[in-house]
């Protein structure tokens, strides 16, 4: 499995039907693609419904982000109104805005993804979402030791035997 494979496992592929051992190459946009299943003209039109659901500016950094394939995997894979779902993060008041500019793409990301899959008669989560699925796809849980603690040995004694 690639780096970046491993590194995009998470919130955003929670549901998702995606290979365990693809080697995902999120810096080839056309690859990434491809790999995950999104034909170009699905991508087109996905693209448009972006352009015409987001500002301008909004728009263009989502669709550029680095993890943007595994956003239009999921809007492939899921028969929701996209752009119903996607208008809910538009507003200036959205909540993904606030917090520091170097942040902005990844609180983009994972807004996007609370819209696309959160049901439009619920309100969108304010925090991050907890994922059980996530939780476990990336854990490294380790096997409890079952042996009671060693007793460190008895120091020798100093001074004077009987």
């Amino acid at each position: 499995m690639s780096t970046d494979a491993k590194n995009v496992w998470g919130p955003l592929t929670e549901g998702l039907n995606i290979l365990h051992d693809l080697d995902l190459d999120l810096g080839d946009r056309t690859r990434a693609l491809h790999q995950l299943g999104v034909i170009p003209d699905a991508h087109r039109t996905l693209v448009s419904r972006v352009n015409e659901t987001l500002p301008q500016r909004d728009a263009a950094l989502l669709v550029s982000s680095r993890q943007w394939p595994v956003l239009a995997h999921r809007t492939a894979q899921q028969n929701v109104p996209f752009a119903a779902h996607l208008a809910r993060i538009a507003p200036d008041t959205a909540t993904w805005r606030t917090g520091p500019p170097s942040g902005i793409t990844a609180r983009l990301l994972l807004a996007a993804h609370h819209a696309l899959t959160t049901p439009l008669e619920q309100a969108l989560p304010t925090g991050p979402r907890v994922s059980t699925t996530a939780a476990r796809s990336r854990s490294i849980t380790e096997v409890p030791d079952t042996e009671p603690p060693k007793q460190p040995a008895p120091a020798p004694r100093q001074g004077r035997g009987r």
